[in-house]
């Protein structure tokens, strides 16, 4: 895979905070970030509006509302997958 290099702005308290994080576990900033990037996206998807909206990727934000809405009440047992099908429109 390409590695590709991303431009973002942050406070620089923030950045400070990352740099000493870093520093203490002989990181660079660059490997905090990664790691910190993946862990997050990692717990992101384990979301249940993630997992039930995943395959919608063109839902407008009403529809998202609607969605979250529906899914607040659910439990972990409600959000499991029991079986898959698929249908094309």
């Amino acid at each position: 895979m390409a590695i590709r290099a991303l431009n973002f702005k942050m406070e620089e308290a923030d950045i400070q905070d990352m740099k000493n994080v870093a520093s203490v576990f002989h990181m660079t900033l660059t490997e905090l970030i990664k790691e910190a990037t993946k862990d997050y996206v990692d717990r992101m998807k384990k979301d249940p509006f993630y997992r039930l909206t995943a395959n919608v990727q063109k839902a407008s934000a009403e529809e998202s509302a609607e969605i979250l809405e529906a899914i607040e009440g659910l439990t972990d047992d409600d959000l499991s997958i029991s079986s898959t099908e698929r249908f094309v429109v």
